[in-house]
């Protein structure tokens, strides 16, 4: 119920509290649509008044009309609707009524305020007597507000009401409720179904009974006085008294007696202060309809006039109306204009959709697509793409008139489109390289900005001495050129180079940054190259410079309205949060960012594989699948090669959880190659240790061995600690293996103190998860070279109970075994600190294997019988993250026979009907 619903209904109800109070009458006001009928039907159902006798009057056609005399025998509700309508012989007589009203009684009357006879004066001309003792009142109903459209288009709509139809809706109809439902119910039966965008509410028409109305009051106006109508249906919005009589073409005088005959008429109605329209936006579509077309064009024409006149000029509206009257030089200047200055106060997106769709149209002359087509190009590669953007410079690039400078720009824009925004590398390169010799002749600056793009490391494919050697070629032509904005492209595209290969010089060429410059162009490349800077620091380890690069590359973008950059940018932190142990709402930021790039999921790529990071930690292994391989958005082998390396690692270590260990080598061989022939070698920290252990548990050391030196190699002295920390962890994976395969405790120490080494160095970034996963792993040596250490009986496939039998002699005192299993227990506490599930369970898993439960039940101690023992919780909890039972066991070191057990007896305990229910219990 709305708020003046709920004001008459108050009224009414104490009309009837005290059977001797004075008798009430309410007025209530609303424009046609406000929903005064429904209005009527609520306050004929107040609860307060079970023995009220309820009489309904509807004006105009004599429907329920009672005679003098026949109420007021009792306590009545007299419901008077749509008085607007009523003659004088019926005013006469509801007046008498109304004056007969009896203690106890009450009547609400309902009006159109616009459609009455007399302003103001729902009753007549006639100024009525009230009695003494009647309280008169009066409300007035308002449009809905957006949240009001929200729900009740949320009620017939479903998933399909969206922001974007919401925002559409109310906008269009005014928050009219009548105009509300009736195209809700249009949009409801439309074939193909209603998916939620703009563009279908607008597409939906006016609905029929808001046509008719809009056009029965248009045509009451005389017909001189009607272009002024027609006028504010081609305005389309609030507009005022003098831009109105200059379009419909009336003259002052005519124009102004015009505008009154169509605010009496309820054709038109005072929207503002001194502007007028349309009360239903969506009603001047109908009338722009019957409008003879040629008496269309020239309100066009005279509407582009009048708008120009504006400040600021709405050129967008400008263009309309110029191709509307069929002037399309003017229509093209317009566009041209619109798009400007929406690039100037960074709007990208809206200069993007202007152009598109005007390049769309058929017969373009080819000067104005000239003009038109670089314009596009350069807003579709600051802000965000959209696929028909690429399709319309595909189609214009194969134009053999355009000039070649200009096709050589738009190859240039097409091909970082192609590579930053769809992730389509392999064919962004090679347009890239076709627009750097396009523009070598003709335009040294956007040659630059071509060969500075093929400096990018990021792409898979070409290696990192090709791409010093474009920036070579790239810094000559900058210079060359004497621009400012390609030397600071160049630059910023220099930084990222020399930080991913992780360059002695890179800090410095971060320092030469114009981040002060007065030149937007400068700074849009400078927040670029912060950016970069931010994101290559993530993957070298140097996690306490990124909050500081990326705040002012973030500013500088924001400053000069780059949101792309700033997109990319929020990539970056959700890595930082990852790798720092800031988890907490991680997974609701990675899928907030998802659907906030769903139209460009290259740009959210980060967010996918950070996402599912935090699955495979969780043990949400079916959800880990779907998020590292970008659920399908685009191929993962198109991935920037540090984040597919992530992903492929990731991969690789679930595959080996689930004892496939085969495919994982597999897996590791295939992946491997892409970061080896890029040859940045700090990007291979997070594949190789995963790699490795894929390639040594498979028997493969010769690759494993291989893989390690290579990448010890490649790094040589460059100051990457993540991927130094990585390579003493995949050195700790060779030893533990080549220790077990020798069966050699002191093997397995000599293990367990490099991966303590590695703990300590992700310790010092910090890489809290890491850092724990590397310290299992030194406990779990210790606890494999401790050939005193005991089974619990349910061992499975885990290799570290296998070990146990592979020692024939103990290498450990038991010092050094107390030290590993305190090193566990807070490897367990640590990960159940960071929310990582699975890890925590197999690390107190592994625990059990040298604490085994003691048999028998000591006295006071529960027997669970009503509740889950701590192994069946931790079993449901696997189990309702979906692992299978052999994953399960592979993970608690039991048999799958016992992981049964256990899930039938949680079942049991929890009244689970199935599995799936299992998982909501839990």
């Amino acid at each position: 119920m709305s708020a003046t619903c709920g004001s008459a209904r108050r009224s009414l109800a104490r009309a009837f509290a005290d059977r001797d109070a004075g008798p009430v009458l309410l007025f209530v006001e609303g424009s046609a649509g406000l929903g005064k009928t429904h209005l009527l039907h609520e306050l004929a159902e107040l609860p307060e008044t079970p023995d009220v006798v309820r009489l309904w009057w509807r004006c105009g056609d004599g429907d329920g009309r009672p005679e003098d005399g026949e109420v007021w025998r009792e306590p009545t509700l007299l419901l008077v609707d749509d008085v607007h309508r009523a003659d004088e012989d019926e005013l006469r007589a509801l007046r008498r009524v109304l004056a007969g009203m009896a203690p106890g009684s009450a009547a609400a009357v309902t009006f159109r305020p616009e459609e009455l006879p007399v302003p103001g004066m729902p009753l007549g001309g006639s100024a009525m007597t009230y009695p003494f003792r009647l309280t008169v009142l009066g409300d007035r109903l308002a449009p809905w507000d957006e949240e009001r459209v929200r729900r009740a288009a949320a009620e017939v709509l479903g998933e399909s009401c969206t922001a974007e139809a919401v925002s559409a809706l109310y906008e269009r109809t005014g928050g009219v409720p009548r105009a509300v439902v009736d195209l809700l119910a249009v949009l409801r039966e439309q074939r193909p179904a209603f998916t939620g965008t703009a563009a279908e509410v607008a597409a939906a028409g006016v609905p029929a009974r808001l046509a008719e109305l809009v056009l029965s009051r248009t045509y009451a106006v005389p017909s001189a006085h009607r272009p002024l109508v027609w006028a504010a249906a081609v305005l389309d919005g609030p507009a005022a008294r003098d831009e109105l009589i200059a379009v419909s073409g009336l003259g002052a005088v005519p124009g102004s007696d015009a505008l009154l005959r169509a605010l009496e008429s309820a054709a038109l109605a005072e929207l503002g202060e001194g502007r007028y329209g349309f009360a239903v936006p969506l009603a001047a579509a109908a009338v722009r309809d019957t409008v003879p077309g040629p008496v269309r064009q020239d309100l066009h024409r005279r509407a582009a006039a009048a708008l120009s006149r504006r400040q600021p000029v709405p050129w967008a509206a400008v263009g309309e109306h110029h191709r509307a009257a069929g002037e399309y030089r003017g229509w093209l200047r317009a566009v041209e204009k619109a798009a400007e200055s929406a690039a100037a106060s960074g709007r990208h997106q809206e200069a993007i959709t202007l152009l598109e769709r005007t390049l769309a149209t058929p017969g373009i002359p080819p000067q104005a697509r000239a003009r038109l087509a670089p314009l596009l190009a350069r807003n579709a590669v600051t802000g965000l793409r959209s696929d028909q953007t690429v399709e319309v410079l595909e189609q214009i690039v194969r134009d053999a008139d355009l000039p070649p400078a200009v096709r050589g720009e738009l190859r240039l824009d097409l091909g970082l489109m192609l590579s930053n925004q769809m992730g389509r590398f392999e064919e962004g390169w090679r347009v890239l390289e076709v627009a750097a010799a396009e523009l070598r002749e003709v335009r040294s600056a956007l040659a630059a900005r071509a060969m500075a793009a093929l400096v990018t490391p990021y792409w898979p494919g070409a290696s990192l001495d090709v791409h010093r050697g474009w920036l070579i070629k790239a810094s000559a032509a900058a210079d060359d050129s004497g621009d400012d904005a390609m030397r600071t492209a160049v630059l910023a595209n220099h930084v990222g180079l020399a930080m991913s290969w992780a360059d002695p010089e890179a800090w410095d060429l971060v320092e030469r940054l114009p981040v002060h410059s007065t030149d937007p162009a400068c700074v849009r490349q400078a927040a670029r190259g912060m950016c970069n800077a931010a994101d290559s620091a993530v993957w070298l380890g140097f996690y306490r410079r990124v909050d500081s690069l990326l705040a002012e590359g973030r500013e500088l973008a924001t400053r000069s309205g780059a949101p792309y950059t700033e997109h990319s940018a929020s990539g970056t932190l959700l890595l930082q949060a990852w790798w720092t142990g800031q988890w907490l709402g991680l997974a609701k930021r990675c899928e907030d960012f998802v659907a906030d790039t769903a139209d460009m999921p290259f740009l959210s790529s980060d967010a996918y594989v950070v996402r599912g990071l935090l699955a495979v930690a969780q043990g949400d292994w079916g959800e880990a699948r779907s998020w590292l391989s970008q659920r399908g958005t685009f191929g993962t082998e198109n991935l920037p090669v540090p984040l597919g390396a992530t992903a492929a690692g990731a991969v690789i270590r679930l595959t080996l959880a689930r004892q496939e260990v085969a495919d994982a080598a597999e897996q590791a061989r295939a992946a491997w190659p892409v970061v080896a022939e890029k040859g940045v070698w700090p990007w291979a920290a997070e594949l190789a240790p995963w790699a490795v252990e894929a390639l040594a548990r498979a028997g493969d050391m010769a690759t494993a061995h291989a893989m390690v030196r290579d990448f010890a190699q490649g790094l040589g002295e460059a100051d990457a600690p993540a991927a130094r920390a990585a390579l003493t962890w995949s050195r700790a994976v060779l030893a533990e293996n080549e220790a077990l395969a020798e069966g050699r405790p002191d093997g397995l120490l000599a293990a367990a103190e490099s991966y303590r080494e590695a703990a300590a160095a992700y310790a010092e970034l910090p890489r809290p998860y890491s850092e724990a996963l590397t310290t299992e792993c030194a406990g779990r040596c210790v606890l494999a070279a401790d050939a005193g250490g005991g089974e619990d009986g349910e061992a499975g496939e885990d290799r570290a109970s296998a070990s146990g039998e592979a020692s024939a002699a103990t290498a450990c005192d038991r010092a050094t075994t107390a030290s590993a299993i305190a090193e566990l227990e807070a490897c367990a506490q640590h990960f159940t600190d960071l929310g990582a599930v699975w890890d925590a369970t197999r690390a107190r898993a592994l625990l059990r294997t040298r604490q085994p439960a003691k048999k028998g039940r000591p006295p006071g101690r529960p027997s669970h019988s009503d509740q889950l023992s701590p192994r069946e919780a931790e079993v449901a909890q696997l189990a309702s993250s979906g692992l299978t039972n052999r994953e399960i066991a592979a993970t608690l070191h039991l048999s799958p026979r016992t992981v049964e057990q256990h899930i039938a007896g949680a079942m049991r305990k929890t009244g689970a009907l199935s599995r799936r229910d299992l998982a909501h219990r839990m």
